[in-house]
């Protein structure tokens, strides 16, 4: 048995305490290979095993009933990434993976059978919702920039994490609008980049427009491209933070008169690829757009936009 803290260290190779054969520069590139969220969410997960009361290594019974204990509190999505946390920690140390004999597969399919797969999905913010949010805004600080903000996030279809990592350097102007260049992504860890094109709007929500109007009012000219800002309207020299954007999503719909419950930071996101998909863009545009991988991961939102498009009850009643 490994104690959870060097079981996790050995999963990711990190370079604290050595492994054996393995240069102290070979580790810290490998450890680089694997984001800091990955890493804490392999030891927190580990961690939760053993809490549990298991030990790694360890049979396929134990893993099964673990499993099972599971099923009774947690989401599939939870349960699944736990045993994807244990077939990594069985492999990293060279021990048979009990995640792949027939009674955890079988297990996970009864689990699944069960619980059902569906994920929890944050509301979109569409079109017509992010113009009503942005007609309850004034214009003080705060304001400039969260219209920016929102704007910028639905235009863009930006997670939050990229909406927030955004630097002045990554916007340039250019005849049609903005360029974004996005450095790094959930789904580009290695930092290959992307380019997004933001056009002018032609309605009165323009986000080159407003975005303009909040680097003018912030007075900024390198660093973070959002920021904090105080109630006496100063701004802060730090970025905002992801959780500060599923923040002003949720207050924002609510002073427009929306419930907040189902809105966070993925809601303009999935608001642009809706309302695009309703709008009649193709699949491929709007990923354009997302930088979703696949049709198969647009999927979702492409079927709620085409729920009423030629609907087979709209067409007989």
């Amino acid at each position: 048995m490994l104690p959870v803290e060097r079981l996790a260290e050995t999963m990711i190779l990190t370079s604290q305490g050595g492994l054996p054969g393995m240069s102290a520069d070979v580790q810290r590139l490998i450890s680089a290979s694997l984001s800091d969220g990955t890493k804490r969410g392999y030891q927190n997960d580990i961690a939760h095993f053993e809490d549990w009361g298991g030990i790694v290594p360890a049979p396929p019974e134990t893993v099964a009933a673990y499993l099972a204990e599971l099923s009774a509190t947690y989401r599939t999505a939870t349960i699944v990434r736990r045993v994807t946390a244990l077939s990594k920690a069985h492999d990293a140390i060279g021990a048979p993976n009990p995640t792949k004999s027939e009674i955890v597969r079988a297990t996970m399919r009864g689990i699944k059978r069960t619980l059902g797969t569906a994920t929890k999905e944050a509301k979109p913010v569409l079109r017509e919702d992010l113009f009503q949010m942005l007609e309850r805004m004034g214009d003080g600080a705060k304001d400039i920039r969260d219209k920016a903000l929102l704007l910028l996030g639905f235009a863009g279809a930006f997670r939050r994490s990229e909406l927030v990592g955004l630097d002045i350097a990554d916007i340039e102007h250019v005849r049609q609008g903005i360029v974004v260049t996005l450095r790094r992504s959930k789904t580009d860890q290695i930092g290959a980049g992307r380019k997004i094109g933001i056009p002018f709007g032609r309605s009165k929500w323009c986000p080159v427009k407003h975005l303009t109007e909040w680097l003018d009012q912030a007075k900024i000219e390198t660093g973070p491209l959002f920021r904090g800002v105080n109630r006496h309207g100063y701004v802060a020299e730090q970025r905002l933070s992801g959780e500060a954007v599923c923040i002003i999503v949720k207050q924002r719909a609510e002073a427009a008169g929306f419930d907040p419950g189902g809105y966070s930071g993925h809601s303009l996101r999935a608001g642009l690829a809706t309302s695009a998909a309703m709008a009649g863009a193709s699949a491929w545009k709007i990923r354009a757009q997302t930088g979703h991988a696949s049709d198969a991961m647009l999927a979702r939102y492409i079927r709620d936009g085409d729920m009423f498009t030629s609907n087979a009850a709209g067409a007989v009643l």
